[in-house]
């Protein structure tokens, strides 16, 4: 049978030659008579075939298509998980990895812009579109944090000179969150022009405070002995109190920092003992001056044999303390080689001699007391206002009973020093003696305790007590005022009765319980007795059981019980007693604002550092947890160094960490590497 070609009943139709036709749908011929394609991806119609026409015009939509890329399966990877997805790049995505990536690593902005970073971006994933460096950073979320917490906010702030010689002011937030944590945000780090007089950052700290929506939840402020905190502090608390945001009129408002307070009270007890601190410190600095000398003191070190020298010689900071103590700690353990150097070396005249040797050794004993743990003034691990009123007491006993100590120099250093102390510490700063009592392992038993050691008249004792119970229930009662206002104004005008669709059983067990609730409130009521009274009259908690006790934790497990007292507890034990918090973000902020990236704008500085702080906090992992520490452990011993880090990671774990620090007559490297010994065993 023979079959004629192009009879009217063929119906193959030509084979398309094109691989646009993998990506086009033909949609027939138009009204203009001209064959039409329809894209599978963004459904646009384009003309096509023909001479005139071709596949040309598809083609070159194909490079412009986005929507085409999920159906192509030469777009499409497998993912870690062995699935397959496309490689289409969310754009958002990629510039929030790369500014997470930029305050995580204190990387410059520029960082985005250089070629071979986005050479290798392009040749990793060709979609990604390559940003400039200008980047916005978000505050709102934390915003929403302290808006939505209860408590109060008790605040932290100093003043910090960089090295563009520009002046920056830190304002740090301590507040306990929802899940009854402790945490520690900067809140402002901001250009601060001069003069930096009080009434100039009493008016900065107020704007950072109504930028913030926290003017009316402020608690406590901790500031330096700086005199200018003392008159900006006055101004601030006036400010506050005009729109009633202070409790019990501005009374518990201003507390010193704790750690400035100590080196003001030891600096004045050395001053009696300059003769020998001045031998063994000039014995340290000639040894120090040269490589020379260090070599022939070696020599003298291994001649004399049996000397520890674990510790190297450390040169202290004459206005720090606690520099004196490492250095007197440190020269002690090489006294002999000392005696030696002076045989052998004629230049060396600075020995000291026997009795000045034994002077040093008492007054670095006497020191070791005042020692205090750094992690303990961290406030970052847990709220210190309980524990720190421990410290402060047993300086106090320390003093007391070293008065009449049978070496003169001591015995007159603690006189000076107790001079120092009762300008000070008189009173324990009333809010120590409140963290101390909200803490169930002391409360009023141990506190009058802790009073009778150090007071030995019974009546001025019970004067004491008197005086910080009234003012604790003052407290309370403002609280508690707070409490039933706020209330009022949440409550309802009409309360309707609650519906349960789960039998009549149910609801009269219910109603059983509400009536035993009733009884035991009614009960209370009659008694006269607020949560407080209740607190203070149960048994406190032994510490031979309860050493490590989360302090917090107690109250969380108690705010059913104890309401409006759970909430003053927190922010009282919140209260930082140092500005540690602040000074650490100025230790920051000299890593970010270098020699090499002085040209940072300020407002760029403030984004960098306080964005680091919310993602991150201050601790990153083990390895910034050292960091941390040793910074904590610096800033404590208030050693004149400026700030020079280098982190090299090798590993999640930190190892390869180096830190190095430029410090002012003294080998810091040796304290960071105690430190980080420290860090390491607490870890």
């Amino acid at each position: 049978m023979e079959i004629t070609r192009g009879s009217q009943g063929s119906t193959k139709k030509p084979k398309e030659f094109s691989d646009v036709w993998n990506y086009f749908t033909k949609k027939g011929i138009g009204e203009d008579g001209v064959q039409r394609a329809e894209c599978k991806g963004c459904k646009k119609e384009y003309r096509s075939g023909g001479k005139q026409y071709g596949t040309s015009s598809l083609r070159r939509h194909l490079e412009k298509c986005k929507m085409i890329k999920f159906y192509d399966v030469g777009q499409m990877v497998v993912d870690h998980e062995g699935k397959v997805r496309s490689r289409k790049v969310d754009q958002k995505v990629v510039r929030d990895l790369l500014a997470a990536a930029i305050i995580r690593h204190d990387l410059p902005f520029s960082f985005v812009e250089y070629d071979g970073i986005r050479k290798r971006v392009k040749y990793i994933n060709p979609d990604v579109v390559c940003i400039s460096r200008n980047t916005l950073v978000s505050k709102e979320k934390l915003k929403q944090v302290l808006a939505s917490i209860q408590n109060r906010i008790c605040l932290t702030s100093d003043v910090w000179t960089a090295c563009t010689t520009e002046g920056y002011i830190c304002l740090t937030g301590h507040f306990v969150d929802e899940n009854w944590k402790l945490n520690s945000k900067i809140l402002s780090f901001a250009h601060m022009p001069p003069p930096h007089s009080g009434v100039e950052l009493a008016a900065k700290l107020f704007e950072f405070l109504k930028e913030w929506g926290i003017e009316k939840k402020v608690f406590y402020l901790t500031l330096d002995n700086a005199s200018s905190n003392d008159n900006m502090q006055d101004i601030l608390k006036e400010q506050l109190s005009l729109h009633n945001s202070l409790l019990c009129d501005g009374e518990f408002f201003h507390i010193r920092c704790s750690a400035h307070i100590l080196n003001l009270i030891v600096q004045e007890g050395l001053k009696v003992a300059t003769a020998a601190l001045n031998k063994i410190r000039e014995s340290v600095k000639y040894v120090k001056g040269s490589e020379s000398r260090m070599k022939k003191f070696e020599e003298c070190v291994v001649a004399v044999g049996g000397i520890d020298t674990s510790i190297s010689l450390r040169l202290d900071v004459s206005t720090r303390w606690n520099s004196t103590y490492l250095m007197l700690e440190s020269a002690i353990k090489y006294k002999k080689a000392f005696a030696s150097l002076q045989l052998n070396d004629r230049n060396y005249k600075y020995c000291p001699s026997s009795e000045e040797w034994l002077r040093g050794e008492k007054i670095c004993e006497f020191l070791d007391h005042f020692m205090i743990p750094p992690i303990l003034i961290s406030g970052s691990s847990y709220p210190t206002s309980n524990m720190y009123f421990m410290q402060v007491w047993k300086i106090e006993v320390l003093l007391k009973e070293n008065m009449f100590n049978e070496d003169v120099v001591v015995g007159d250093m603690c006189k000076r020093m107790k001079e120092k102390f009762d300008k000070y510490w008189s009173q324990y700063s009333t809010v120590l003696a409140f963290g101390a009592i909200l803490d169930p392992r002391i409360k009023l038993s141990m506190l009058s305790y802790f009073y009778s050691k150090v007071e030995s008249d019974h009546l001025k004792c019970q004067e004491k007590m008197s005086l910080v119970k009234r003012k604790l229930y003052k407290l309370f009662e403002q609280y508690t005022s707070v409490a039933e206002t706020s209330s009022q104004a949440q409550s309802p005008s009409t309360i309707l009765p609650q519906m349960n669709n789960e039998g009549g059983f149910k609801r009269k067990g219910k109603r059983i319980f509400d009536e035993i609730k009733e009884y035991e409130s009614q009960t209370i009521t009659n008694a006269g007795k607020s949560h407080l009274d209740l607190y203070l009259e149960e048994p406190k908690l032994e510490f031979a059981y309860y050493e490590d006790l989360d302090v917090l934790g107690y109250w969380m497990s108690h705010k059913h019980r104890y309401p409006t007292l759970a909430v003053m507890a927190c922010d009282v034990l919140a209260i930082p007693i140092t500005t540690v918090a602040s000074e650490s973000a100025f230790s920051i902020g000299a890593r970010v604002l270098t020699k090499y990236r002085s040209r940072t704008l300020p407002e760029n500085v403030q984004a960098l550092i306080c964005t680091r702080n919310w993602l991150h906090g201050y601790v990153n992992g083990n390895l910034l947890t050292n960091y941390l520490f040793v910074l904590t452990y610096l800033i404590y011993w208030n050693f004149d160094f400026q700030l020079f880090f280098s982190l090299n990671v090798d590993n999640e774990d930190g190892v390869g960490m180096k830190t190095t620090l430029s410090c002012e007559g003294s080998n810091i490297l040796e304290v960071v590497d105690e430190a980080n010994e420290r860090a390491n065993e607490m870890a």
